[in-house]
């Protein structure tokens, strides 16, 4: 990608790779339909004209300092105004994602430790500053959704299923402590409260080896005296009814007193349903 870019980046004067293309470059997770994208988003300051050449898409953006990276010698928009330039292209959920992607990081007892792209906090000062950026709305509903410590996208789209329906709140890569008050588990989401946990498991869980590892962790998730979800694509593919029902299941396993309260269709991005649900669980 960036030796498709170069000579379109060395031939526009103050020109600067923006958008999906940008993404791509940075390695952000898109969604099928803009993946495989064959055009290269350019973008000028504004006031200047708008880039006119075939396979590109031309951009005018006032772009501050900071906002703006060389990759190889080639300007590309920087990862966190590329999140915040996709939000006008990026459906919520897409952009929750790719939000998850950019503040990951891990400091598990075990494997590398993983680093964020741009620290939450980071993330959040960054939008905060803006205004009048197109997309700035659904920027800053997405960002409130955005969690550390998610691995992938599918593990975005089940909280979101979980947090919209309703369900008490899991968190990302939350350890499951054993008797010495060590990290023994770190499940893709857990619910502390009612001991309930969720496993997302993609193609890569049915190799021999993984599948090991995997009877490994369930085994002592259960010893720990926690409830598991397992969630597969074909779940994913059933919908979120299916998948609601079966984290729901675990939950009134671990004691969740209120399974009538789930709204397992509910899509409001922002999860109104899911917060009047959890208020008449508390009474208020």
């Amino acid at each position: 990608m960036l030796d498709r870019c170069r000579p379109y980046t060395q031939v526009t004067v103050d020109g600067v790779v923006s958008h999906v293309t940008a993404a791509q470059i940075h390695g952000l997770v898109l969604p099928n339909r803009l993946a495989g994208r064959p055009v290269i988003d350019l973008a000028r300051p504004r006031g200047k004209s708008n880039v006119r050449r075939r396979h590109v898409v031309g951009h005018r953006l006032e772009l501050g300092e900071g906002e703006v990276v060389l990759v190889a010698g080639v300007p590309v928009t920087s990862v966190a105004r590329t999140w915040l330039d996709l939000a006008s292209v990026l459906g919520l959920d897409d952009l929750v994602a790719m939000g998850d992607q950019i503040v990951n990081e891990h400091h598990r007892n075990f494997g590398p430790r993983k680093v964020a792209l741009v620290p939450l906090a980071k993330l959040q000062e960054y939008v905060a500053s803006k205004r009048c950026v197109r997309g700035i709305a659904k920027a800053r509903a997405a960002l409130a959704l955005v969690r550390v410590g998610v691995d992938s996208p599918r593990e975005t789209r089940v909280r979101l299923m979980l947090q919209r329906a309703g369900l008490p709140e899991f968190v990302p890569d939350h350890p499951i402590r054993n008797e010495r008050g060590e990290p023994d588990v770190w499940p893709d989401l857990a619910c502390d409260e009612f001991r309930t946990c969720v496993e997302y498991e993609g193609m890569h869980h049915l190799t021999v080896g993984q599948q090991a590892s995997d009877h490994d962790r369930d085994f002592r998730t259960r010893q720990l005296g926690w409830h598991q979800a397992r969630i597969n694509d074909d779940d994913m593919r059933a919908g979120s009814a299916v998948v609601v029902a079966k984290v729901a299941r675990m939950l009134v396993r671990g004691g969740w007193p209120d399974p009538n309260s789930v709204d397992p269709n509910n899509t409001d991005p922002n999860g109104t349903a899911g917060r009047v649900a959890r208020r008449k669980r508390a009474g208020v």
